[in-house]
């Protein structure tokens, strides 16, 4: 049976009827149109997903829309403001911190979290923060330099 939630989704108010067991990132793609929350796994490995819930990261595959009720949801569409990317958003890019770029709103998302808890990690902690994210393409040493970047140009 459909219920209502409604959450406020990158600064706007939003509401939908969902299933049950509809999951967060399913009502972010398939209701909102926000697709930039990627779907890689659907066993919570990979990361691929993540948004932030309340100022925390969280891997929206392993949350039910219905848990998100009444919560602030931020997604990679919400971090550029004014069309100037985030901070962290424009490491990546300078810093070729991508490469077929499927696990890059994840990879911004959880390193914004990691930042905003460590204003200038080490290559150890940026590297143990991300063990959650899979990047297939790039080896993850261009992705350490951008978010090592975007931590100090958000410092």
């Amino acid at each position: 049976m459909p219920t209502t939630v409604s959450m406020t989704v990158n600064g706007k108010k939003v509401s939908g009827q969902v299933e049950p067991r509809t999951l967060l990132v399913q009502f972010i793609r398939e209701t909102l149109g926000l697709t930039g929350t990627h779907v890689g796994c659907d066993t919570s490995q990979c990361g691929a997903c993540v948004v932030h819930v309340d100022g925390k990261s969280v891997k929206s595959c392993t949350m039910l829309a219905a848990q998100a009720e009444g919560a602030n949801v931020l997604t990679i569409e919400g971090l550029a403001t004014d069309g100037k990317l985030h901070p962290m958003q424009e490491a990546f890019r300078e810093h070729h911190g991508l490469q077929c770029g499927f696990c890059t709103p994840g990879m911004v998302m959880s390193a914004i979290d990691l930042v905003k808890n460590n204003k200038n990690p080490s290559e150890h902690e940026i590297r143990e923060w991300l063990e959650g994210n899979i990047c297939r393409c790039t080896g993850y040493h261009n992705i350490v330099k951008a978010i090592a970047a975007g931590a100090k140009a958000m410092a």
